[in-house]
């Protein structure tokens, strides 16, 4: 009897283990500037079967290393499906990693590779969530990305709402959404998934919105305070692709070991009136002016961000935060108080480029802040994407039969 208790507990431990969610791996120092883009999408990577996602990535310690990829397929939620890889795969998986090639005229040297998926070895038989895994040669996992497949069988309509709720009307915006061609689900209010994305940023997306009713052949989504964004603000940024030349939000460059660009102290505007200006929500695009080729002959550089410090901010971690980083919390992006200067200040090392950033900051009680020293504000220019997944009576996982785009440049009320 007590064998029994124990193969059970084991075995219900590790069913309870398989179903965790799969979250992305933060890669080692030295892998830098990891770019992840689909077909048309340059933000994230959103393929039909038919298209290509393309991954790039740079070594620093530039020694050819050999890298490897694996796939794993998930259910909406990001735990891992019970599918076998014959299941969503055909060919295999485990390959090296074989275009690369080496930095040119570089101050930094360093490896750039570059990987398709699907290719030749590896193709892609089902849509739904992917995790892409890069491991080195010693099989150790270096770092993850997740990626997604869709079929264009419904179609999603997405519209950006000011909110109804008079507390949030100039700080929030509201996703409603309809999907129409749905006569052939059965039970949309169990068989069919949501999942809203600001910015492409998988940190604070919504899950699981259940449809409130249906008009003809589209279920409606119009809901307020559960699919309500904050709205934050434009991103802070700055451009080095010139490296010798002090660009937009760069105050001055030095050329010590490597360059260094030293940004414009940044000031809080939570408390400023709303000001427009254009700006890639979050993202980064490598770029050089001082060669031909942006993937091996930009140069790395030492970025230095500054904030300018208040009494308000003493109980708090600040981090810079954007694509660039993968809007992670690590020691590299984490601002210290400079003592002489009173400034917060943080130095990252970033190929040269046009990159969006901004400040967030963490309490005692562990509560992220993602706009306290930016502010919210209605007006703000956010990208919106929905996915709609789909799993039937009997069928083992969630696939991917819509997506749906919406930017609170067109907003209502």
């Amino acid at each position: 009897m007590q064998r029994i208790y124990i193969l059970f507990s084991i075995t219900l431990f590790s069913l309870i283990s398989y179903a965790q969610e799969k979250k992305e791996v933060t890669p080692p120092y030295y892998l830098r500037s990891i770019i992840f883009t689909g077909a048309t999408d340059e933000q994230f990577p959103v393929i039909t079967l038919s298209e290509t996602a393309t991954l790039q990535f740079d070594d620093i310690d530039a020694q050819e290393a050999d890298y490897y990829y694996k796939i794993v397929h998930c259910n909406y939620d990001w735990t891992p499906s019970n599918l076998n890889k014959s299941q969503y795969l055909n060919g295999v998986d485990d390959q090296r990693i074989i275009d690369y090639s080496n930095s040119f005229t570089t101050l930094q040297p360093y490896s750039h590779y570059t990987l398709t998926i699907p290719n030749n070895r590896t193709k892609l038989t089902i849509t739904g969530n992917y995790m892409l895994e890069i491991y080195n040669d010693y099989d150790e996992l270096m770092f993850s990305r997740r990626f997604v497949v869709y079929k264009p069988a419904h179609a999603v309509e997405v519209n950006i709402k000011r909110s109804r709720d008079l507390n949030y009307t100039y700080t929030k915006q509201v996703v409603q959404l309809g999907i129409k061609n749905t006569t052939n689900i059965i039970n949309p209010q169990e068989q069919l998934k949501t999942v809203i994305l600001q910015n492409y940023n998988w940190n604070t997306a919504i899950y699981n919105i259940k449809p409130q009713y249906t008009l003809g052949d589209e279920l409606i989504y119009k809901y307020d305070q559960e699919t309500a964004f904050w709205a934050g603000n434009e991103y802070y940024f700055f451009d080095n692709n010139n490296i010798r030349i002090s660009g937009n939000g760069v105050l001055k460059i030095e050329l010590k070991d490597i360059y260094h660009s030293y940004l414009y102290p940044a000031e809080r505007r939570s408390e400023k009136p709303y000001t427009y200006y254009p700006d890639i929500n979050g993202d980064f695009e490598v770029n050089t002016l001082n060669g031909r080729n942006n993937e091996t002959e930009a140069e790395y550089a030492f970025v230095h961000f500054f904030l300018e410090n208040e009494p308000s901010l003493a109980d708090k971690d600040i981090y810079v935060y954007g694509k660039f980083n993968n809007y992670e919390f690590t020691d590299e992006n984490k601002l210290t108080m400079n003592k002489e200067t009173g400034v917060l200040e943080s130095t990252m090392l970033l190929k040269q480029g046009f990159y969006n950033y901004k400040f967030v900051t963490i309490d005692n009680s562990e509560t992220i802040d993602y706009n306290n020293i930016g502010g919210n504000f209605y007006q703000t220019e956010n990208d919106y994407m929905v996915l709609v997944y789909y799993r039937g009576y009997g069928d083992l996982y969630d696939s991917l039969i819509g997506v749906g785009y919406g930017s609170s440049q067109n907003i209502t009320n």
